[in-house]
C-alpha cells in the first residue's frame, strides 16, 4: 500500500494551481501568452519489460505549454505602441546578450534617439540612408535621426487651372503690356510659394492677361510674374524683360496659345524653363535667384467656364525638425518633419519560430531561442507567414479569464481528492495497524 499515487496527485494539482494562477496574474500585462500544465501518468518499470497488470504509481508534470494564440488589440493614442496582427515576435537587444524576443510594442525613445522598451533594449530592424532608402541586411537597432531635415531647392512646378473663354479681352492696344496695381489690365491671377537653395520661401504671383482673339478662332493668353512682387528680368526664352516707368513689364513672360476648340494650349507644347530672379521677402531678407525650373502647363484648359485653380504643385520645401514618428503597417518608420515632409527612417524587422513553444521565458514578456524552438526565420510585417504592424495599438494577453477560473475550480477539486485518497490509504494502514 501507497502514498505515492496520491502525493503525486496532490504535487501536480498544486501545480496546476500555479499556472492557473500565474495566468490570471498576467490576464492584463500586454504581449503576455497564457500557459497550460500538461501531465503524464508514470508507471513501474516491470524486471521482464512487460506486465498485463500494472498499477499507475501516479502522475507527474510533463511540461508546461504556452499558447501562442492571437491576442486582442487594443488602440491607444500613442504611436509608438505597436500591436503584431499574426505571427511573429519584436526583436530587442542590448548589443551584448543573445537577442530576445517579444509580442509586447509597448515602444519609447531614449535620450539617444533610440527606440526600446521598458527594459531599455533595442528593437531591432533595417536602417535607412540619408535619402529615406531602406537597407535592408543584418538587423540593427533602429535609431530616430536627431537632427533635421534641410531644405530642398524648387525645381519642377506643374500647374492645372482653367482660363475663362468668355472673357473679354484685357490686353493693351498696342499689344502687351500690364499694370500690376489695376486689375482692369488682367483677367486672373494666382500665387504659390517655392524655395530657394537656403529654403526660404518666395511668393511667385501669376497675371493672366487675355489678348485678343484671332481671325482663325484661337485665344491667346499672356502670363506675367513676379517675385516677392518684383517682375521677372527675363521671359521663358531666356530675353530680358523690359519695365515701364512705373516698373510694370512690357512684354509677358510667356504666352499660352489654345486652338478654336478650346481645351489644352498648342503652344508651349511641353515644360518651358522658369529662372526666379533674387528679391526681398515681405520679412526683409533677401531671397536667391531660383534658375532652371522647370514649369510644367500641359494641364491648363481653356473652356467657357469660370477661372478655377486645381493643382499648384512644386516639389521644394523649407528646412523642418523632427516632429513625431509614424509606423506602417509593414513596419517602415515614417520620421515626420515640422515642414510637412515625411522620410523613411527604418524598417521592423519581426522573427519566427517552427515550434513557437519551444522558447525559453525570461520574464519582462521576452523568450529567447532554443534548441527546441529551432532558429529564427526573420522578415518584415506582412511578408510570408509574418503578422502586420498596428502602430497606436497593443496585444493584449490572450487569457480567458473564465476558462482559467472554471480550470482553478477543476484543479481544486483534483487536489481534495488527492488528499482524500491519502486520507483513506492512512485509515487502511490505521486499520491494519490495530489488528489484534
Amino acid at each position: 500500500m501507497s502514498f505515492q499515487q496520491g502525493l503525486s496527485g496532490l504535487n501536480s494539482a498544486s501545480k496546476n494551481l500555479d499556472v492557473i494562477g500565474n495566468n490570471i496574474a498576467n490576464s492584463g500585462t500586454y504581449g503576455a501568452k497564457s500557459s497550460r500544465a500538461e501531465f503524464a501518468d508514470v508507471y513501474a518499470a516491470s524486471l521482464n519489460g512487460a506486465g498485463t497488470n500494472q498499477l499507475g504509481i501516479g502522475t507527474s508534470l510533463q511540461t508546461v505549454a504556452q499558447q501562442f494564440s492571437q491576442g486582442n488589440i487594443t488602440t491607444t493614442e500613442n504611436p509608438m505602441d505597436l500591436a503584431i496582427n499574426g505571427g511573429g515576435f519584436f526583436q530587442v537587444g542590448d548589443g551584448v546578450n543573445p537577442t530576445r524576443y517579444s509580442r509586447n510594442g509597448q515602444f519609447k525613445v531614449s535620450k539617444d534617439g533610440f527606440i526600446v522598451n521598458n527594459d531599455g533594449l533595442k528593437l531591432m530592424g533595417y536602417p535607412a540612408n540619408g535619402a529615406g532608402v531602406i537597407q535592408p541586411g543584418t538587423a540593427q537597432p533602429l535609431q530616430l535621426p536627431t537632427s533635421g531635415i534641410p531644405p530642398a531647392v524648387t525645381t519642377s512646378l506643374k500647374m492645372e487651372f482653367n482660363l475663362d473663354s468668355r472673357q473679354k479681352s484685357t490686353a493693351p492696344a498696342a499689344g502687351t503690356g500690364i499694370d500690376l496695381k489695376d486689375s482692369a489690365t488682367y483677367n486672373n491671377a494666382t500665387s504659390m510659394t517655392v524655395y530657394d537653395a537656403k529654403g526660404q520661401d518666395v511668393a511667385v504671383t501669376f497675371y493672366f492677361q487675355k489678348g485678343p482673339t484671332a481671325a482663325n478662332g484661337s485665344d491667346t493668353w499672356h502670363i506675367y510674374a513676379t517675385a516677392n512682387g518684383t517682375p521677372f528680368n527675363t521671359d521663358s526664352s531666356g530675353n530680358p524683360i523690359t519695365l515701364d516707368a512705373n516698373g510694370n513689364p512690357t512684354t509677358p513672360y510667356t504666352t499660352l496659345t489654345f486652338p478654336p476648340s478650346g481645351g489644352a494650349p498648342t503652344i508651349p507644347t511641353g515644360p518651358i524653363t522658369m529662372s526666379i530672379p533674387s528679391g526681398t521677402s515681405t520679412r526683409g531678407n533677401t531671397t536667391l535667384a531660383v534658375p532652371g525650373i522647370q514649369l510644367d502647363l500641359s494641364k491648363v484648359s481653356e473652356n467657357g467656364s469660370s477661372f478655377a485653380v486645381t493643382a499648384l504643385t512644386q516639389d521644394g520645401y523649407a528646412p523642418g525638425q523632427l516632429t513625431g514618428i509614424q509606423v506602417g503597417n509593414d513596419g517602415t518608420v515614417l520620421a515626420r518633419y515640422s515642414n510637412g515632409q515625411s522620410k523613411p527612417a527604418g524598417q521592423v524587422e519581426l522573427a519566427n519560430f517552427r515550434n513557437p513553444q519551444g522558447l525559453q521565458a525570461l520574464g519582462g514578456n521576452m523568450w529567447i531561442r532554443t534548441v527546441a524552438s529551432g532558429d529564427a526565420v526573420v522578415g518584415v510585417p506582412g511578408d510570408g507567414n509574418m503578422g502586420a504592424l498596428q502602430s497606436g495599438a497593443l496585444e493584449e494577453s490572450n487569457v480567458d479569464i473564465t476558462a482559467e477560473l472554471v480550470n482553478m475550480v477543476t484543479a481544486q477539486r483534483a487536489y481534495q481528492a488527492n488528499a482524500q485518497t491519502i486520507k483513506t490509504q492512512d485509515q487502511v494502514l490505521q486499520t491494519i495497524v490495530n489488528l489484534r
